[in-house]
């Protein structure tokens, strides 16, 4: 909905020029460690506008002939069944989903790593099953005193005692289902034992954010702190590279920490590290891309105010503690942001408080905001899906997409004989209701055109949406943002 200012084809050329680069640079093999999502990045999408989710993957794919997949999940994870909060789906569910993505565009999956085993009985079955199913996986262990005590990590008892991995190509890309999986161990431990074979390795660090060449307190890197504030992570500027040379550059606390560790597990195992700073290590050319930085700005402001509301609503539902909260208010502060600042929120509590029915509000494409309430026979997302629909596609408020004597049977069926208590239709059974209405039916057909126009519209809703309306919303495309309040005082919500 709003101006592009990010130039993704330069962005796909510059990437992969710079990774070939630090390839050759290390002697013709390199471990690079790939922090964020390697597909489906929404974040980036959101703050760059112009960035396409598939960004990072298209660059690999440039790249394909020379690289290798190494996935990378803790055992602890695999233990405690840890939960991608985004897909709602287990680390370990989420290993096999990104094999069968990264092999159905042509990049090959060279195996997957168990970090901190110790005979963990859901990691020990979790490898059985890779292993039925011709997946290569190796072990690496638990080392005491990691990483602080440098002797220790690299030597024989460390990363010696750690199963090699066998890779063939140029370039290793080490990746996992989130944060905390050992990606960076995984890389060091192979370049210690690649030095033992006689092999010229060395390491480098792909991550998106914070983008190290734009103003420390840009938008954009407030909305990575935003976004990482259950991490804690806070943006920086990095000392070692300013004495180094000189030069103000952007990064984070925990790399700017473990920077003086990692340097000296390089002396160890290299006799001299690469790297004169944390910001060296990094291959990101992101900032370089950036054509508009007012689109850009305001693209990353939405972000942040749209984070505060996620954090307040996990906070409400049990999902996050109240420090996540201050951190996307402080971030808020940084920025210069209120809640006015996303007009869809006053437009949705203000048709909330005049109805007395929970409600919300949806800004389209050419700025204009309309608006929809609970009523009888829909909820209030449900409303607004169509009642936006009709406006799109000029169709009279007095129309009836959907007549009554569809909703009523539908709403039969789930009371009567599905055992729900709310009557009312959600937006996938408006929508399954409105493309049936479209077969015979003009005004149904016009509406149901206009669905695409829909993505990137931003809503607010004056309560916490079902899981339902937001995974269909998050479907079309559309930024959903909720009052932290739920409709009912009932314990348990769906």
């Amino acid at each position: 909905m709003g101006k592009i200012g990010f130039d993704n084809e330069k962005y796909l050329s510059m990437q992969s020029s710079r990774i070939r680069e630090r390839i050759d640079a290390f002697g013709g093999k390199l471990y690079l460690e790939f922090g964020g999502k390697l597909f489906d990045d929404y974040h980036a999408s959101r703050v760059l506008p112009g960035f396409r989710p598939d960004s990072k993957l298209s660059m690999l794919l440039q790249l394909k002939d020379e690289a290798e997949i190494v996935i990378v999940i803790n055992s602890f994870d695999i233990e405690k069944n840890k939960i991608r909060g985004d897909l709602g789906i287990t680390y370990d569910a989420d290993v096999l989903r990104l094999i069968d993505a990264f092999r159905g565009v042509g990049l090959y999956v060279g195996s997957v790593v168990l970090t901190c085993f110790n005979g963990q009985s859901a990691a020990e079955a979790f490898r059985k099953k890779l292993e039925n199913l011709g997946v290569k996986v190796y072990r690496h262990y638990i080392i005491e005193s990691y990483p602080s005590d440098v002797e220790l990590v690299v030597s024989e008892e460390g990363y010696g005692k750690n199963e090699y991995i066998e890779t063939s190509r140029r370039l290793v890309v080490v990746t996992a289902p989130g944060p905390g999986s050992g990606k960076m161990a995984t890389c060091l431990s192979q370049i210690y034992h690649e030095h033992k074979r006689g092999v010229k390795a060395g390491y480098a660090k792909f991550e998106t954010f914070p983008i190290w060449n734009i103003p420390l307190k840009h938008p954009v890197n407030l909305a990575y702190e935003a976004a990482t504030a259950n991490l804690n992570d806070v943006n920086m500027i990095d000392p070692f590279h300013l004495e180094a040379y000189g030069e103000t550059t952007v990064n984070y606390n925990r790399d700017v920490e473990i920077f003086p560790v990692l340097s000296a597990m390089f002396e160890q195992i290299l006799g001299t590290s690469p790297y004169k700073s944390p910001t060296d290590m990094g291959v990101n050319m992101a900032g370089y891309c950036i054509f508009d930085d007012g689109a850009v700005r305001k693209a990353a402001n939405d972000e942040i105010i749209r984070r505060y509301y996620e954090a307040l609503c996990d906070f409400r539902k049990g999902l996050a503690d109240e420090s996540v909260v201050a951190k996307c208010k402080l971030v808020m502060k940084q920025a210069n942001l209120t809640s006015d600042d996303r007009p869809v929120v006053a437009a949705a509590l203000e048709k909330a408080d005049r109805t007395s029915e929970p409600a919300a509000a949806l800004e389209l494409p050419d700025g204009s905001i309309v608006t929809g309430r609970t009523k009888k026979l829909l909820g209030a997302s449900a409303a607004l899906l169509l009642n936006a629909l009709k406006t799109l596609g000029k169709i009279p408020d007095n129309v009836h997409l959907i007549s009554p004597d569809i909703i009523e049977p539908i709403q039969h069926l789930k009371v009567d004989h599905l055992g729900n208590r709310n009557p009312r239709l959600h937006t996938d059974e408006v929508l399954i209701a409105l493309s049936i209405c479209a077969v015979a039916d003009k005004n149904a057909k016009t509406a149901m055109e206009q669905l695409s126009k829909l993505k990137d519209c931003d809503l607010h809703s004056s309560v916490i949406l079902s899981q339902v309306d937001r995974n269909v919303l998050k479907k079309l495309g559309i930024r959903v943002t909720s009052e932290p309040v739920y409709q009912t005082k009932k314990l348990y919500h769906v």
